[in-house]
């Protein structure tokens, strides 16, 4: 899905991100780990577009995107979440996914101002998916409500329903069980589960290590903004060096 070679990028002379290579593989759940300040955000900012690379090379499905914006890198099926959900608080939760469908839609300024058929089908067209990627995620219960009255765990899947809105091949999760009790920790990892079983590409960063050795099937560690290790969640709990940089005793709690 996602060839990286060599990817890097310095802040006033630091590397945060150093020279990495690695592959998010299609189809399967991909998952980023490291302590805090090993550059796995910056790593997530730089392959969704949010920052340019000062070094290497991304392809995604074999086209160069090395550079391209965030919003060119959605229209090219590159979707990602935050690890803070920002929604429009005032507005219900079927009108903030609206928005996110807007990206495959055609209807210019005069469209809108004179109400065109085109207009009229392509707001048709959103709230059809609206609907649709709200019921993916289990929430078509709340879709009249304000955003500001629903849970945090409630947030965290229309976070995901907005990403899905714009019809994603790869979907990328910045730490998307932050937050959560363990329990919601369980029905989420289900959801991304449910989202690997149709077709979709998931890469994901986050902390509950119990969560990322049950879910992923490729897993990346970062120390210092470099690449230490990668492997499957059983070679990742046998190596020495992720021992040491990062899951430390614990790790045997993992097996």
């Amino acid at each position: 899905m996602l060839d990286i070679d060599n990817l890097g990028i310095s802040f006033g002379g630091l590397a945060a991100v150093n020279a990495v290579t690695t592959q998010i593989e299609a189809g399967r759940v991909n998952a980023i780990i490291g302590p805090n300040g090993a550059g796995k955000t910056t790593f997530f900012n730089l392959i969704s577009g949010v920052l340019r690379p000062g070094t290497g090379r991304i392809l995604l499905r074999g086209e160069e995107v090395t550079g391209l914006r965030a919003d060119q890198m959605a229209r090219r099926g590159v979707a990602r979440t935050f690890q803070t959900t920002t929604l429009f608080e005032r507005a219900t939760v079927l009108d903030n996914l609206i928005v996110g469908h807007r990206l495959h839609t055609r209807t210019n300024l005069w469209d809108v101002l004179l109400r065109t058929r085109r207009c009229r089908a392509d707001e048709r067209a959103c709230r059809e998916k609206a609907r649709e990627v709200l019921d993916f995620v289990g929430l078509a219960h709340v879709e009249a409500r304000p955003a500001a009255g629903i849970t945090q765990e409630e947030r965290k899947r229309v976070a995901i329903a907005l990403a899905l809105a714009t019809e994603p091949a790869l979907l990328l999760l910045d730490e998307p069980a932050g937050g959560l009790n363990p329990e919601e920790t369980d029905a989420l990892g289900a959801l991304i589960r449910k989202l690997a079983k149709h077709d979709i590409t998931i890469c994901l960063v986050e902390h509950k290590m119990q969560m990322i050795m049950n879910l992923a099937d490729k897993i990346l560690v970062l120390d210092h903004g470099e690449k230490i290790a990668e492997g499957t969640p059983a070679e990742i709990r046998a190596n020495q060096a992720v021992i040491d940089a990062y899951l430390g005793s614990d790790h045997a709690e993992l097996h």
